[in-house]
């Protein structure tokens, strides 16, 4: 039996570690309708492919809205379960729009824990590589960090994926159960 997601679950993994699929597993665990926040914007041709592969993946039942800067906005308006594709992407944007990325980590935190339906963050771990040999791939790097140790401690569950196998990093705690 497939259980429903947590209030807020957090999923992170490198590239093609199978963080996506895993998320719509558990948002597709929900009664319908889901609803798919995108951060990406298309830069190029092979960006584009890359969405339409992951459009193409997703079954019936998923309502897709673009949303490269505006998340906490449309998570906060969402009135059912919600999977935003990625953190990653988001901050990109954020970053290359000059916004305070501080303050909108709040508003997001602020939204998550507002929801009305569950909630499942992907985000991609940036930090177990190399330290980048410029000042705006560092300051990525670091905001990335933040944002997702922020995420984690609102967090229910966090899950790292690795070569497709899903690894709970936070169990949601039993129900009754007191924790230290």
């Amino acid at each position: 039996m497939v259980q429903h997601p947590p209030r807020l679950t957090l999923v992170l993994g490198g590239a093609r570690s199978g963080k996506s699929a895993y998320a719509e597993g558990l948002v597709m665990a929900c009664p319908r309708p889901w609803l798919y926040l995108a951060t990406a914007e298309v830069w190029d041709d092979e960006m584009a492919a890359r969405i339409d592969l992951h459009r193409a993946r997703r079954s019936d039942g998923w309502h897709t809205r673009d949303v490269p800067v505006a998340l906490p906005e449309a998570i906060a308006a969402a009135r059912g379960p919600v999977l935003v594709d990625c953190l990653t992407l988001w901050l990109t944007n954020l970053i290359l729009a000059e916004a305070d990325v501080a303050a909108s980590g709040e508003r997001l935190a602020g939204a998550c824990a507002e929801a009305v339906g569950p909630v499942v963050l992907v985000s991609n771990e940036v930090g177990l590589g190399i330290v980048p040999d410029n000042a705006l791939a560092r300051r990525f790097r670091d905001e990335a960090g933040r944002l997702h140790q922020r995420m984690a401690a609102l967090a229910d569950r966090v899950v790292l994926t690795v070569a497709g196998l899903p690894l709970t990093v936070k169990p949601q705690p039993p129900t009754g159960t007191a924790t230290a």
